[in-house]
């Protein structure tokens, strides 16, 4: 048996959860909206530092909260709703089902494992789109950011992909939008987004916006803190690692993750940038004047502590690169407070 969905436009762009949520709110919906829109509404922006055992390299920095797409579907007002499915012959079932209903329908897996990508490193939360897949040839048809044109990738990579053999899995996660209204008017759904993002950044430990609550067992060895003060952990931790057996791995895997790995640059906040333009742009009550020259400042630093981290990787003997890291990042975190207060309190006022 073999099935297409025709008709479908794929918008290739900076990452790969907004691009994919942008073409499925097109499709859906019928709502048409740039990129950095649908990143912002979403709320990604983040900063998750996570430390310790386990973890390879043995300390992580995530520029994007873990649940965009859904905090971007319910700002919105949009029934879209994801869910794991452990058992892999059955997580491949149900979407197979969704793609002969006609349904282009939300992936999730460590892009180390699809064939068509030529730059292999793990990334266990990667976002693409089922459209197609054929019996015969045991392949299927995929909308990912780089190219407009399906991609094309066999059933054991795609099986691999979303729920790997080793290391970190999100276990067959796939979304299907339930309806095509949109509840919320753009406006409102822009200040719950700023809300929202502007508490989480700058959220307490133990309060109800503290992102890192929950994250880990209570006995787990790992450490997580997030938001503005997690930028800081992250400053702190930078410290310590020319003394890790790991150094340069660290060092060159972080430097990635701030800007590239399709984040748009900077740590997601070039994208968060344009979202503050394109709010101003909606409304200028929406957005302080300030704030998307702030948000691109913040992108800026975030750029200087990858390129210090990818010098310290290839000379981690050089004490000069590491500084030169840690000062960066800590400016990042006075330039992100002041960003996130000012959106905190025009939001609240």
């Amino acid at each position: 048996m073999k099935a297409q969905i025709d008709g479908y436009q794929s918008f290739p762009g900076d990452h790969c959860g907004s691009v994919a949520m942008r073409g499925l709110l097109n499709h859906y919906c019928g709502l048409e909206l740039p990129e950095a829109a649908v990143f912002g509404l979403g709320a990604g922006v983040a900063s998750v530092f996570m430390s310790g055992p386990g973890l390879d390299p043995g300390a992580i920095l995530f520029g994007r909260t873990a649940s965009m797409e859904q905090d971007l579907a319910r700002h919105l007002g949009v029934d879209y709703r994801e869910r794991p499915e452990p058992d892999d012959a059955e997580a491949w079932r149900v979407v197979r089902e969704e793609v002969i209903a006609g349904r282009p329908t939300m992936l999730s897996g460590d892009i180390f494992y699809l064939d068509y990508r030529e730059f292999k490193v793990h990334f266990p939360s990667h976002r693409f789109v089922l459209l197609g897949f054929d019996d015969d040839t045991e392949k299927v048809s995929i909308a990912d950011r780089i190219r407009p044109e399906p991609e094309i990738c066999s059933y054991g990579a795609l099986s691999k992909s979303r729920n790997p053999p080793e290391g970190m899995s999100t276990q067959n996660l796939w979304g299907r939008f339930h309806d095509t209204n949109v509840g919320s008017e753009l406006r409102d759904a822009t200040r719950r987004a700023i809300a929202s993002c502007s508490q989480a950044m700058l959220a307490e430990p133990g309060s109800d916006t503290d992102a890192s609550a929950g994250m880990l067992a209570a006995d787990s060895p790992m450490k997580v803190q997030t938001g503005v003060r997690g930028v800081h952990a992250f400053a702190r931790d930078l410290a310590t690692w020319p003394d890790e057996p790991d150094a340069s791995w660290r060092a060159s895997f972080n430097a990635s993750c701030i800007e590239k790995f399709g984040n748009g640059g900077g740590n997601f906040r070039r994208l968060y940038s344009g979202f503050l333009t394109w709010a101003r742009a909606l409304d200028p009550r929406l957005v302080p004047e300030a704030a998307p020259t702030l948000a691109l400042e913040a992108a800026d630093a975030w750029t200087d502590v990858s390129n210090a981290l990818f010098a310290a990787s290839q000379e981690t003997s050089n004490p000069k690169h590491w500084d030169d890291a840690v000062a960066h990042a800590t400016r990042v975190a006075g330039i992100e407070a002041r960003l996130f207060e000012i959106l905190r309190d025009d939001v609240l006022s």
